[in-house]
């Protein structure tokens, strides 16, 4: 083939126009296949922000469903009778610690009463005692 110096002005042209026309033909054929894998990628974006949007559905469904649970719970919770029940077990450990607490002030109680009859009995002997020496001086 020659080169494109060596040609002749017309075919010269003539292998422009056709170089031309071809590469309008391309180009609408490459536009035509980038619209459409646009189309196919954003088609597939379009899936896969609708599988999102389905899960966030989902979850959405299932902490208001937890939420509901949670709520149920709390107002069981807040009845009387759950509340009477708490206080009954407060008031039972409370008992509990009371009778400890008795039992060691009744054993010190215990201990100072048998003190005390032991000086009861002192002051006696010496009050005795000294009624004894007063007689035997007079």
């Amino acid at each position: 083939m020659d080169s494109i110096f060596n040609m002749e002005p017309k075919a010269l042209v003539k292998a422009m126009v056709e170089f031309s026309s071809k590469t309008l033909l391309l180009s609408r054929r490459v536009g035509s296949l980038y619209e459409k894998e646009l189309k196919e990628g954003n088609q597939t974006k379009v899936e896969e922000l609708q599988d999102k949007v389905d899960k966030h559905a989902e979850e959405k469904e299932a902490w208001k469903k937890e939420k509901e649970e949670w709520e149920a719970e709390r107002k069981r919770l807040a009845t009387w009778k759950v509340r009477c029940l708490d206080s009954e077990e407060k008031l039972k450990g409370r008992i509990a610690d009371l009778e400890a607490d008795y039992d060691d002030i009744k054993e010190k109680h215990d201990g100072l009463e048998g003190e005390l009859e032991d000086l009861k009995s002192c002051i006696i002997q010496e009050h005795i005692n000294g009624f004894q020496k007063s007689v035997r001086q007079a």
